[in-house]
C-alpha cells in the first residue's frame, strides 16, 4: 500500500497515511506536478490513464504523484517521470500551491503541490499503466482548448496553469 505524506499549511510532515484514504477523508498530503517544454516552447501533455482511480483520460501536465515518505521531492518528482514517462531530466523547482477538489466518485484532492518545470526534447516511452496518450502543444493552444472544453482536464491542471504562466513571465523579465 503506497504511503502518501500528511502536511501541514506549511508544508511540515505530519505523519503517512495508505493514499487512497488520504483521498477519501480528505487530509492535506505532499504532492508534486512536472511541466515539461521542448525547445519550440510546446507544453508536452498526457491523457490519464482510462481506469486511474480518479480523473481518469482527462488531460494534465506532463506527470504528477507523491513522493514516499522520507524521499526527497526533487528526487520523487524525477522518479516519477521516469515511471510515466519514461523521461530522465533535470527539473527547477518553480513554486508550490495548496489546492482541493471533489470528485464524482466521492474522492478528493487536497494537496499542498510542488510544481517543477523542464525541457525535454528527447524520446517520450509512456507506460500505458498510467497514460493512454500524450502530445505536445504550445500554450496558447491548450489554454484556449482548456477555455472550450474545461471537462477535459484535470482539476488541479486548471488551477496550476495560470500559476505556471505567472512563474514563466517572472522568470523572463528577471
Amino acid at each position: 500500500m503506497t504511503q502518501v505524506i500528511l502536511v501541514n499549511e506549511q508544508d511540515e510532515p505530519q505523519g503517512t497515511m495508505e493514499k487512497l484514504e488520504a483521498h477519501r477523508k480528505p487530509i492535506l498530503h505532499r504532492a508534486f506536478s512536472v511541466f515539461l517544454f521542448n525547445s519550440n516552447g510546446q507544453m508536452l501533455l498526457q491523457q490519464r490513464a482510462l481506469h486511474k482511480y480518479h480523473s481518469g483520460g482527462l488531460w494534465t501536465n506532463t506527470c504528477c504523484s507523491h513522493p514516499y515518505p522520507g524521499e526527497d521531492i526533487t528526487l520523487a518528482a524525477r522518479r516519477r517521470l521516469q515511471e510515466e514517462m519514461g523521461i530522465d531530466t533535470a527539473l527547477t523547482k518553480a513554486f508550490e500551491f495548496v489546492y482541493q477538489a471533489a470528485f464524482d466518485n466521492g474522492l478528493y484532492e487536497y494537496e499542498y503541490d510542488h510544481v517543477f518545470v523542464g525541457q525535454y526534447n528527447g524520446p517520450v516511452n509512456a507506460n500505458p499503466d498510467e497514460v493512454a496518450m500524450y502530445c505536445y502543444k504550445p500554450l496558447q493552444q491548450v489554454k484556449q482548448e482548456m477555455r472550450s472544453n474545461p471537462e477535459k482536464y484535470t482539476a488541479w491542471f486548471k488551477i496550476a496553469l495560470p500559476r505556471l504562466e505567472q512563474y514563466m513571465q517572472t522568470v523572463e523579465a528577471a
